[in-house]
């Protein structure tokens, strides 16, 4: 076993904290990585803190992985010792069910998650990149281009995926008009998106000082969702809407934007439910309220290559390790344009 060390919550009531563990030798067809940079999602916090009631303690975060390969199995043919490497949500899933011979390995219901997730190789569960280093099946790593900045590349992992996804399986594009809801971690990327994919993209915020923000990234327009005569001017006109908010809200405010056949898609994952649409708002003008989790392993190295292609990264800040608590509490303020990144060197050994 290799001895390793992260940072993991003990507990959902205390701070995250210096832990030492063992990952698995690599087997012939695992790759090792050394973790340079670790993204932080919203959902670590809600895992941190139980707010998902699923958590095993101690939990070690972190699915935005970026590193360099330090090692590969005999049988490994996808990487080699030196190369750039991401790991995201997942590493591992059974292989054979319809959704992984589909390459949509994040439905299939023995997906193995990053962490806080049983691994069949050690008995325990599994611990994130919030650590020096990770051993991941070579199925599950991710080529990662040197011509990007490597610390925002790590968001892309979950916040890319994760919009990318649902605009290209609605085959967003050029005369579309798209709104994104929310303006983080995840609206950010949606926006960065829409517009690359040529669309109208218009964002929906409550909070008017995002403005000059939303257009910098692509948004042509930014509507305030608390403004009823703003929202009004866009009754029945959107083809698509990207509900990234984490919270719960009223869907029908979006419901009632979207076109005939239009379709608003929901990735943000409350710790409390919506309250429920008004059906009527779906059935009169046949639209629909769907939702999007990540994407498989192919997609993701489509997002990444789409990236690379176009210089798409995500906005960042970059945070030594012992500030990962601070930042949980600035990220419940929305205080942070638009993802947190550990340095990893900053670590403690």
């Amino acid at each position: 076993m290799l001895k390793s060390v992260g940072y993991a919550a003990y507990n959902p009531q205390t701070p995250l904290r210096s832990f030492h563990f063992e990952r698995r030798q690599p087997g012939s067809e695992d790759v090792r990585i050394e973790i340079l940079y670790c993204g932080v999602c919203h959902s670590d916090l809600h895992q941190v803190r139980n707010e998902w009631r699923g958590t095993t303690f101690p939990i070690v975060p972190g699915h935005e992985i970026v590193g360099r390969v330090v090692e590969v199995g005999s049988q490994v043919t996808h990487f080699k010792v030196g190369d750039l490497a991401g790991v995201g949500c997942m590493v591992d899933s059974c292989g054979v069910c319809p959704d992984c011979l589909d390459h949509q390995e994040q439905f299939c219901d023995q997906t193995v998650f990053t962490y806080n997730s049983p691994d069949k190789h050690t008995g325990k569960m599994t611990y994130g990149g919030y650590s020096n280093q990770i051993v991941v099946d070579q199925d599950f790593v991710l080529q990662v281009s040197d011509k990007l900045e490597l610390a925002a590349v790590a968001p892309l992992l979950c916040a890319g995926i994760t919009t990318y996804s649902p605009l290209r399986h609605w085959q967003i594009g050029k005369g579309h008009k798209v709104g994104i809801v929310g303006l983080g971690g995840l609206g950010h990327m949606g926006v960065k998106f829409a517009h690359a994919f040529g669309a109208e993209v218009v964002l929906f915020t409550t909070s008017p000082g995002k403005e000059a923000d939303a257009k910098r990234l692509g948004a042509s327009e930014v509507v305030i969702s608390k403004n009823a005569d703003e929202m009004e001017k866009h009754l029945n006109s959107f083809d698509f809407i990207l509900n990234t908010v984490a919270a719960q809200h009223d869907l029908d405010q979006y419901l009632s934007l979207l076109k005939r056949d239009g379709t608003m898609c929901l990735v943000g994952v409350p710790s409390e439910p919506h309250p429920s649409p008004n059906v009527g708002n779906l059935i009169f003008r046949r639209r629909a309220l769907a939702g999007s989790l990540i994407g498989g392993i192919r997609e993701t190295q489509e997002m990444l290559d789409f990236c690379a292609e176009h210089g798409i990264v995500s906005d960042i800040e970059l945070i030594p390790m012992a500030g990962i608590n601070d930042a949980y509490q600035r990220m419940l303020k929305s205080d942070v344009k638009y993802r947190f990144v550990i340095d990893m060197a900053t670590l403690p050994g």
